[in-house]
């Protein structure tokens, strides 16, 4: 709970150690060895595979939809670099998520690198992962070199026109990657990014959607059984 509480709240460690009673260091510590074995990721694709069984679906989706959004970081952040069209200095995310918004790679970048260029480890996440199939994204993932690096992944890079006259439009479930990015800025830490690693940033998306989904299966359990 106040490893959520830092990551929804946005407070420092040392403000959530002394509310919780435990030692700040012991909190961090533990934070970032669950982060280095892997904790976050495996339970948040738990989570996923449960809440596709609970919807009727298969376990693993067969197409994804990827995106990329610009945070403001700060100075000690781990990289840095100014978004040109959207003015910004800080990091990128670059997510792939299934169409009920849940992210199956994540992975950051300086602000600065091209949408093309920052969703190439995410895709050969997604390809670690055993995903073979399409992958949904608007306009700016044009371009021949990421299509064969997609290619050589098994994975099928498709951009796809979201807007006409600076209007969005929802084609097909590219819309679902937008959600994902509101449901993010609901959790104040993730908003400036001033985390050290780029593990740890990622990690605290994880712990984001893991908190998602856990209200979204408690809430499935509580009307089965009022039905």
């Amino acid at each position: 709970m106040a490893i959520w509480c830092v990551c929804f709240c946005g407070m420092p460690w040392r403000a959530i150690g002394q509310l919780s009673g435990f030692p700040f260091g012991t909190l961090y510590t533990l934070f970032a060895r669950w982060t280095r074995l892997g904790l976050w990721r495996r339970l948040l694709d738990r989570l996923r595979r449960t809440w596709r069984l609970a919807c009727g679906d298969t376990a693993e989706p067969s197409t994804v939809v990827i995106d990329s959004r610009t945070c403001r970081s700060a100075p000690s952040c781990f990289a840095r670099g100014v978004d040109g069209g959207k003015k910004v200095r800080g990091v990128k995310l670059h997510i792939a998520v299934e169409k009920y918004g849940t992210p199956l790679a994540i992975d950051a970048s300086p602000a600065n690198v091209h949408d093309t260029k920052g969703i190439v480890p995410v895709l050969r996440q997604l390809a670690g992962r055993g995903f073979q199939g399409p992958a949904l994204g608007d306009l700016g993932y044009r371009g021949e070199r990421l299509a064969k690096a997609g290619e050589a992944l098994g994975i099928t890079v498709k951009p796809v026109a979201r807007g006409r006259n600076g209007t969005f439009i929802p084609a097909g479930i590219c819309w679902a990657v937008e959600r994902s990015f509101g449901w993010l800025a609901l959790y104040r830490r993730l908003n400036t990014v001033v985390e050290r690693t780029k593990e740890h940033l990622v990690a605290f998306i994880e712990i984001a959607f893991v908190s998602i989904l856990s209200r979204r299966l408690k809430r499935l359990a509580a009307e089965t059984v009022n039905a």
